[in-house]
């Protein structure tokens, strides 16, 4: 079994990749699926993130005031190492429990998709670490765009991740998204071939 990362800066495209991995075959672990699931009502990684932020971030319906949170974590970096603090290490635990439980079934490669790899894991732990990057400007434009974002909002995004500059020197693999689905397509299907062939080597 292939063990591979799939990372990229927010707004990169990095979900359709991973999409399309599933789709050729893949069993893909979603770093923010298992998030949100943490962070449900009721759970250890909820309660955490109450506390140490106080009753703001719960909506009328008791559920976690994502738009809240995030305006509190993004304007003040200490406040993002807190609550990262509470929510990595759990993620990298139920994480670590699928990559097992898909090593046990005939999948042949797995793909966690991870947002914040080279800022919160060791890329060196998979055998291969596919980044997706497209241009600040298209990054932006897509925040702005689809999560109904201001200028500013959307740079403070951008800019609380690693610059996209470092992580493409430490990736195994690179999908360039600076054009439409199709080269898109093109390109992740040229990274999964390589894959496929390594897996099968």
């Amino acid at each position: 079994m292939l063990n591979v990362a799939l990372t990229g800066n927010i707004a990169s495209g990095k979900s359709t990749v991973a999409r399309l991995f599933a789709e050729w075959g893949a069993t893909v672990i979603d770093a923010d699926q298992i998030v949100h699931e943490l962070q449900r009502p009721g759970t250890a990684v909820f309660d955490q993130i109450v506390s140490r932020f106080g009753s703001p971030v719960v909506a009328a319906d008791g559920s976690l005031n994502r738009k809240e949170l995030r305006h509190l974590v993004f304007s003040n970096p200490a406040a993002l190492a807190d609550l990262n603090a509470i929510v990595h290490p759990a993620v990298a635990t139920e994480r670590s429990r699928r990559v097992a439980a898909a090593k046990g079934s005939a999948t042949r490669i797995v793909v966690s998709d991870i947002p914040l790899l080279f800022e919160v894991m060791d890329p060196t732990a998979f055998d291969a670490v596919v980044l997706v990057d497209a241009p600040k400007d298209v990054r932006r434009g897509r925040l702005m765009a689809n999560r109904q974002l201001d200028h500013a909002t959307a740079d403070r995004m951008i800019a609380a991740q690693m610059p996209a500059e470092e992580k493409r020197a430490r990736a195994t693999h690179l999908i360039e998204n600076d054009g439409g689905f199709e080269r898109l397509a093109a390109r992740a299907r040229e990274v999964w071939s390589v894959l496929d062939q390594q897996v099968g080597s």
